[in-house]
């Protein structure tokens, strides 16, 4: 059968399925000692597939072409070579996996603290992660309300320009108002002066006839 896209984890070749649910036991498959690794599983035509990771010890060659397979799979899926990728991430992960699990079978102590090690780095990378998320979120937001104060505030501008425009109307008109009522007032103390004139040379010219008469 085909199987799926394996890792980077060295397996077993496949045994023959796993029966149907219900059906009678069959003869028990021999199991590997038990390792830090899960087995694969799949379904393929109708039947499930498991695969068991291997617990034979690993040689130097088989190192080195752990080493090569990952910089295969690095180079065929495109994995960026720095920056945040998850695609890196999780060979490396496979990677490291693959590792103790060859030094677990030499020496269980030193996989154990190895396990330690590497489920301490992904508990700091998923504490960094969720930090990381927070931020942008938190930056999204203030974003958000900065955009949302910045369409307020240009509003706000749009209505004091408009209360500017009515105000300088009511000016001018005003301005209007008080030239044209300077005007009047203007051609009114003429009109006056002109008939105070007149009336006090007539009243000069009245007064130098008595006077002759």
């Amino acid at each position: 059968p085909g199987a799926p896209l394996l890792g980077l984890h060295r397996h077993l070749p496949p045994p023959p399925p796993l029966p149907p649910p219900g059906a009678g036991p069959g003869p028990a498959p021999a199991r590997q000692s038990p390792v830090l690794c899960r087995d694969r599983e799949w379904e393929e035509e109708n039947q499930r597939w498991v695969q068991e990771v291997s617990s034979a010890p690993s040689t130097r060659l088989d190192v080195v072409h752990l080493q090569e397979q990952l910089d295969l799979r690095l180079q065929q899926r495109q994995a960026r070579e720095t920056g945040i990728c998850p695609v890196r991430r999780e060979l490396y992960t496979q990677c490291f996996d693959e590792l103790i699990r060859e030094t677990t079978i030499n020496c269980a102590e030193r996989g154990l603290l190895l396990l330690r090690v590497r489920d301490e780095i992904q508990m700091t990378i998923a504490a960094y992660q969720t930090l990381y998320e927070s931020s942008v979120a938190f930056g999204m937001r203030k974003a958000l309300q900065a955009e949302q104060g910045k369409s307020d505030m240009e509003k706000r501008i749009a209505e004091l320009e408009e209360e500017k425009r009515q105000l300088e109307r009511q000016v001018s008109e005003q301005k209007a108002k008080c030239e044209a009522i300077e005007k009047r007032e203007s051609e009114r103390q003429q009109i006056e002066e002109k008939k105070h004139t007149e009336e006090v040379q007539f009243l000069k010219r009245t007064n130098q006839q008595l006077k002759v008469s």
